[in-house]
């Protein structure tokens, strides 16, 4: 059972991280806006 213990101890743990870094993401780190401009070809916008 010490082997069980030991990994489901390193998933915990790994898990924790994961949560830890997703949510310094969230807390520090700001999306910046901007334009977004895609051209479309015109034959795309006349109906068939």
């Amino acid at each position: 059972m010490p082997t069980l213990f030991r990994f489901v101890a390193f998933l915990a743990l790994l898990g924790g991280l994961v949560f830890g870094g997703m949510v310094a993401l969230v807390a520090f780190v700001e999306p910046v806006p901007r334009e977004m401009v895609e051209t479309i070809p015109p034959s795309r916008l006349q109906p068939k």
